[in-house]
């Protein structure tokens, strides 16, 4: 049983593949540890409130191994939070914190606050690792503070303070952003905020008095910490967190209905269009990913056929609009992700495989791509042929809209820049993707000059 890419830094145990399965192995080493959580009731608490992914025993696949393999409910899919919006990775720290609060009650700490432990799973955020908890000993520090600063409170306090773009960060900085960085980026005004200051300007300082200490590892965490100051530490991080706001901006995409050249009935045609294309198309494994869904209106097309859905964008406003919908409406269907097709998240980490690529871990049965074609092919000089490849990799069937350049969005790209693109026609589009899909339908949009496009992947 070799462990997954993502999976092998944890002495406790490790994920690894069974077929097409995700399941665990824990290691001797964790057992008292796994039996506290068992037994003393936090698993039950956890799982009861969806806090915690479940799971079940199995006998080990593998004779010789030394330890308990459990299988884990299986997730629809994996993402990371350099890929979330505001929202997201806000109440994945509160649910970090509030599970940190449970646990307490029931004897047991959290050894690590990573937000890439955090996932969506039945239209809410859920702790994966059924490996994070260890009992409490009395006086001790919580050895996770530092990370969950750097994982969530600081990439939520630049984008509450600063700009919400710097929450890219993180994907440079996959251990969390260093306090230290964060503290030189915040305005003064911040120094004004309690939380703040304690947990990422103070914290920052003190982490740079002991850098070369070889006593605390650069820690700051009190060597002895009563239990009373570490639930308080907890509610602290807790406060400071929920006060966090950001009021998203105006942005082209964010605000992209609102400023479309689409007549309200062209819009109306348009959907009832791509929602009989959708009926039309293999249903498959029901996954669908929408490229370049804005704030997801016809993601919730897809959803509403019983797809489980990718819903992508490039613009940090629309995706926040979208999970906030999604929040409201408890749609379980729908998963809001941050993602530029012309710059796709890489793989990173040790090797570049700790953290897979979004083409690596994306591959559906059913691929949109509405109003988005010109934007990569003459905002972004990408050729036709190279981006019917890039799809052709990530679905095995496509609704596409081609926009022609009489249309006034694409008349909008070209008024500031010289026209180098001859092959942007119709029947170049075609020629382009018919090397690797096979037209099912074409259909013109009443109401403008706009085409979709049913493909399946040849």
């Amino acid at each position: 049983m070799k462990p997954i890419n993502a999976s092998f830094r944890d002495p406790s145990g490790y994920l690894f593949k069974h077929g097409t399965e995700i399941r665990r192995l824990i290691q001797e080493s964790y057992f008292p540890d796994y039996d506290h959580l068992m037994e003393s009731g936090l698993y039950a608490a956890l799982t009861e409130r969806k806090w915690l992914i479940p799971h079940e025993e199995l006998e080990p696949a593998d004779a010789t191994a030394n330890g308990r393999v459990i299988r884990p409910a299986q997730l629809r899919y994996v993402s990371y939070p350099y890929e979330w919006c505001f929202s997201q990775l806000k109440d994945a720290a509160i649910l970090t914190l509030e599970i940190q609060q449970l646990a307490m009650q029931y004897g047991m700490t959290l050894k690590d606050a990573s937000a890439f432990n955090i996932q969506s799973y039945e239209g809410q955020v859920c702790l994966i690792d059924t490996l994070s908890f260890e009992r409490y000993k009395d006086g001790s520090p919580w050895q996770a503070y530092r990370q969950f600063c750097q994982h969530f409170l600081a990439p939520l306090a630049l984008i509450t303070f600063r700009d919400y773009r710097l929450s890219r960060l993180f994907n440079t900085y996959i251990d969390g952003i260093p306090l230290d960085l964060t503290s030189k980026m915040l305005p003064l005004k911040s120094w004004l905020n309690y939380g703040i200051l304690a947990h990422i300007h103070l914290h920052a300082i003190s982490q740079t008095r002991h850098a070369d200490d070889a006593a605390t590892s650069g820690a700051p965490d009190p060597v002895n910490m009563s239990q009373l100051q570490f639930e308080g530490l907890i509610s602290s991080l807790l406060n400071t967190t929920r006060k966090l706001a950001w009021n998203p901006p105006r942005t082209e995409w964010g605000d992209y209905y609102e400023d479309t050249n689409y007549i309200d009935e062209a819009m109306s045609q348009k959907e009832t269009m791509v929602a009989d294309l959708i009926r039309q198309s293999p249903a498959g494994d029901h996954s669908a990913a929408d490229f370049g869904a804005n704030t997801g209106r016809f993601s919730r097309i897809a959803a509403a056929q019983g797809y489980n859905v990718l819903s992508f964008d490039i613009d940090e406003v629309a995706v926040e609009k979208n999970y906030r919908q999604t929040q409201h409406a408890n749609e379980t269907r729908l998963y809001p992700l941050m993602l530029d097709l012309t710059n796709p998240t890489p793989g990173v980490g040790w090797s570049n495989r700790e953290r897979d690529s979004v083409l690596d871990r994306t591959s559906v049965s059913l691929g949109l791509a509405l109003a988005l074609i010109h934007h990569i092919a003459i905002s972004n000089n990408v050729p036709l042929s190279r981006c019917a490849e890039l799809f052709r990799g990530l679905c095995e069937n496509l609704i596409i809209e081609f926009v022609p350049k009489s249309d006034s969005q694409v008349e909008r790209l070209l008024a500031t820049r010289e026209d180098i693109f001859p092959d942007y026609t119709k029947d170049g589009f075609e020629e382009a993707f018919t090397a690797h899909f096979d037209i099912v339908k074409v259909m013109p949009i009443p109401g403008s000059e706009r085409y979709l496009y049913l493909m399946s992947r040849r």
